[in-house]
């Protein structure tokens, strides 16, 4: 027997509207739709035999909270199914997920038979993991792992830019690029981050030091001893050295020769965490060179900057 309640509204939640039309009418829609014929247009809400809608492979969701699922199906027991899920049509009359995995799992679980779905035309995989990924984006649903994982699903497998990945999604380039970044940590911590033990701005402290060793250390200070984003910051620049080739010696005035304008580049250097050089011109002008020793410092340095 369905369980699904016929619900009547006249908005659809905030992630779909990307992926909705303008309604053609003012007058309310209800979910209680027939099925479509098989070789209907795409466009329209349909009740979906679950056996014939197949996964998204490419559902940028990864984590599912197993207290959040219970949830759900509390709430489709009680009120039904609000929000149809969004499927693409195949062939032989079946459909392809492209997003609403909770509801759909949630629905398997209890049971049910069918399930109300928008039918949407999509034509390309590309389109299919963009189209997940922002849907998911816009309801807040990701944690910030599943977020750079779906960056770089749609940089490697559709060949988009991170530029343009920016633009697709809302984001500033810094953005993408910093969550891009949380996937050269190493397993445990991004695990960590997936989980909630530790926060973005945990992770983001912890890629400026480096060293794997030194992360691992400092990840644990952070899960046993609570340690805040700005101790992790602090301890990870620690005292103020010189990077080079690998190695690390001493940065110290007397190293350095003196200048007159020591004073301002030891507090530069203390704010933005790098070596950083004043150097006067005869005619009054200068420059002062900042240096980054790799990409990820350099990203750390336009951050800062342009904070």
């Amino acid at each position: 027997m369905d369980i699904i309640k016929s619900k009547t509204v006249s908005v659809l939640g905030r992630g779909l509207q990307a992926l909705l039309p303008p309604p053609e009418t003012s007058a309310p829609m209800s979910y209680a739709a027939p099925m479509l014929p098989e070789n209907g247009d795409s466009g329209g809400i349909s009740s979906i035999e679950i056996a014939r809608i197949s996964p998204n492979p490419y559902q940028p969701r990864l984590d599912f909270n197993p207290q959040a699922l219970e949830e759900l199906k509390r709430s489709i027991q009680e009120k039904g199914i609000i929000q149809p899920v969004t499927v693409r049509r195949l062939v032989n009359g079946r459909y392809e997920l492209v997003s609403g995995e909770r509801r759909m799992r949630a629905s398997v679980e209890l049971g049910l038979h069918t399930i109300p779905a928008y039918i949407i035309s999509v034509v390309s995989d590309a389109e299919m993991l963009e189209l997940g990924l922002i849907e998911n984006l816009q309801r807040d649903d990701l944690n910030p792992m599943e977020i750079a994982v779906s960056f770089k699903r749609l940089i490697d497998e559709c060949a988009i830019k991170a530029d343009d990945v920016a633009l697709k999604v809302g984001k500033d380039r810094t953005t993408v690029v910093n969550f891009l970044r949380l996937l050269r940590l190493p397993d445990t911590i991004q695990q960590s981050v997936r989980e909630n033990k530790i926060s973005m701005g945990h992770a983001r402290a912890l890629l400026g030091a480096g060293d794997e060793k030194v992360q691992q250390r400092l990840h644990l200070k952070i899960i046993e001893e609570g340690w805040s984003v700005r101790k992790i910051e602090q301890a990870v620049k620690g005292p103020v050295v010189k990077r080079s080739s690998g190695s690390v010696s001493s940065s110290s005035p007397a190293a350095r020769g003196g200048s007159e304008f020591q004073p301002i580049e030891s507090r530069l250097r203390q704010q933005i965490g790098t070596k950083v050089t004043i150097k006067k011109n005869t005619n009054g002008g200068g420059e002062i060179v900042i240096e980054y020793y790799n990409a990820d410092d350099l990203d750390r340095v336009i951050e800062y900057l342009e904070r």
